[in-house]
């Protein structure tokens, strides 16, 4: 395999991973009941935790 030939395959097949892993992302995210989980990750920074060891 020649640098031409790399090159066409991660343009194409690297555009199309890439583009099916965003979707992913976004299908997960609007998910249907996902809005408390991502309600509850927004608040742990000001979660009062006892184990502060």
């Amino acid at each position: 395999m020649d640098y031409e030939t790399l090159r066409h395959a991660a343009d194409s097949w690297g555009l199309l991973y890439l583009t099916v892993l965003f979707a992913g992302f976004v299908i997960y995210t609007f998910r249907p009941g996902s809005k408390s989980v991502a309600q509850d990750m927004a608040k742990l920074p000001l979660r009062e935790d006892d184990n502060n060891g």
